[in-house]
C-alpha cells in the first residue's frame, strides 16, 4: 500500500534538503573565496613594490661628498658628423613607405656655446639636395636646433643622410645629433631614430679660419 506523505515530512524533508545544499556549497565555495581574497591580497602586495617611488634623500650618515670638481667627457672643440636618414623605408613587396625626418643638433655642454657651421643633406646617390644653414647658428648652453623634411618630400630616398658640421670656442662635449623618422597617417605608425657618426674632428686652426 502507498505510504502517504504529510505536509509536514515534506517541509522537514525540504529542510534538510537545503540544509545539505548549503554544506556542500560552504565546503566548496568558502574555501575558493578565501584563495582569491589570498590571491588578490598576494598581488596587491607584489603592485605595491612596483610603483614608482621618487628619489630617496641620504640619510644622515650619507654625507655628501663636497671635495668633487667637473671635467668635460672627452672634449672636442669641432667635427663634421654623418647621420644616416630615411625619407622612405620599404615594405611588402617593395612599396615606398614615406617618412617625415627632423634633424635634431643638441649641445650637451653645460657651460659654453656651440656653433652649427653647416648642416648639408644628400640623397640616396650622394648628390647634395640642399644645403639648410645660409648663415653659421648659434646653440647656447643646452640649446637645440632642428631641421625638419616633409613627409611628401622623398628627394633624399632610402639612403639619405646629412653631414653637420659644429665647431666651439674652447673644447666641450660632443653634441648629440640624431635623426628621427616618423609617420602616423596609417592605421598603425612607426617611428625610429639614428644616431650620427663622427667622421672627422676639427683643429683650432681651423676653428678660427671658420669664425
Amino acid at each position: 500500500m502507498p505510504t502517504n506523505i504529510t505536509d509536514e515530512e515534506v517541509t522537514r524533508f525540504m529542510r534538510q534538503f537545503k540544509l545539505l545544499l548549503a554544506g556542500v556549497v560552504a565546503l566548496f565555495v568558502v574555501p575558493l573565496i578565501i584563495y582569491a581574497v589570498f590571491m588578490q591580497r598576494r598581488l596587491d602586495a607584489f603592485a605595491e613594490t612596483l610603483q614608482y617611488s621618487g628619489p630617496q634623500t641620504l640619510l644622515v650618515d650619507d654625507a655628501a661628498r663636497t671635495d668633487l670638481f667637473h671635467l668635460a667627457t672627452s672634449p672636442v672643440q669641432g667635427q663634421v658628423v654623418y647621420v644616416p636618414a630615411y625619407s622612405h623605408i620599404y615594405h611588402g613587396d617593395g612599396a615606398p613607405y614615406l617618412l617625415t625626418i627632423t634633424l635634431s643638433v643638441r649641445n650637451t655642454s653645460m657651460d659654453e656655446e656651440i656653433v652649427v657651421k653647416a648642416v648639408r643633406y644628400f640623397d640616396t646617390k650622394g648628390k647634395l639636395v640642399k644645403s639648410y644653414l645660409p648663415k653659421p647658428v648659434r646653440l647656447p648652453a643646452l640649446g637645440t636646433t632642428e631641421i625638419l623634411i616633409a613627409r611628401d618630400d622623398a628627394t633624399g630616398g632610402s639612403g639619405a643622410n646629412f653631414l653637420v658640421e659644429w665647431f666651439a670656442d674652447n673644447p666641450v662635449t660632443a653634441p648629440i645629433i640624431e635623426a628621427v623618422m616618423i609617420d602616423t597617417d596609417s592605421q598603425q605608425g612607426i617611428s625610429f631614430a639614428r644616431r650620427g657618426s663622427v667622421i672627422r674632428e676639427s683643429t683650432s686652426q681651423a676653428n678660427e679660419s671658420a669664425k
